[in-house]
């Protein structure tokens, strides 16, 4: 598990850095393409960058579909919970063990439909001739205008990450079953910088935009009795 974790980091640190830098590269040669310097406006203009748009088009739809997977794992993603939040712990559990499952269905669904678009879209052509079939009139499939890569490739960031998310989905529900945790993510905290945990603990969000977990309202109401003794 640790490994998928890391890997799906990996993969999307890598298309978030890749994508920047091309984006980087073709504006910086967009410029200098147009500056009257012998020699290196030539071979400035020699370079093709036409396909820097579409690559870095579809990175963003794969970084977008596997950071969706990565953001279910991290309890990244915010909701309006306002109501959940304010049943009793029974309740409150039932509804977030059917979110969670609804989500599973729903991603899996689209992964399987995803699956079957990019089968028929020329990656059974392409599977096909990988194993020495007769592919007879299997069509090949259509490709993209500027990179001229089969378009079955782009279209499988649906099938795998909307999968992994599916995965995602069932784990973080199994693991609220056993231990009634969900995961947290403080959108007000910031990486690198130490907290203070009396400053910390004072502007912490109460926003619910997330659903509080089996475990939140007794943490919740020991902070706040702490702080009341303390104030007193």
């Amino acid at each position: 598990m640790k490994l998928l974790d890391h890997l799906e980091e990996w993969l999307i640190t890598f298309l978030m850095g890749a994508a920047t830098t091309i984006i980087f590269l073709s504006v910086v040669h967009r410029y200098l393409s147009g500056t009257s310097i012998p020699g290196l406006q030539d071979w400035l203009l020699s370079l093709n960058f036409g396909w820097a748009q579409e690559l870095c088009i579809i990175m963003f739809v794969w970084m977008a579909k596997f950071g969706a997977a990565y953001g279910v794992r991290t309890g990244i993603h915010v909701g309006v919970d306002v109501m959940i939040n304010r049943m009793s712990e029974q309740t409150r559990g039932k509804f977030i063990i059917f979110g969670m499952l609804a989500g599973a269905l729903f991603t899996g669904i689209v992964g399987t439909l995803g699956a079957h678009f990019v089968w028929e879209n020329g990656f059974h052509y392409a599977f096909y001739s990988w194993v020495g079939w007769d592919v007879g009139d299997v069509p090949e499939g259509p490709t993209t205008p500027d990179l001229e890569w089969p378009t079955w490739i782009v279209y499988s960031a649906i099938p795998l990450g909307s999968s992994l998310m599916c995965f995602r989905f069932l784990q973080v529900t199994w693991g609220f079953i056993r231990t009634g945790e969900l995961p947290h993510h403080d959108h007000g905290h910031v990486d690198g910088i130490e907290e203070n945990p009396d400053v910390a603990e004072t502007y912490r969000l109460e926003d619910n935009l997330h659903p509080h977990d089996l475990n939140y309202p007794k943490h919740h109401s020991d902070d706040q009795s702490d702080r009341g003794g303390k104030k007193q």
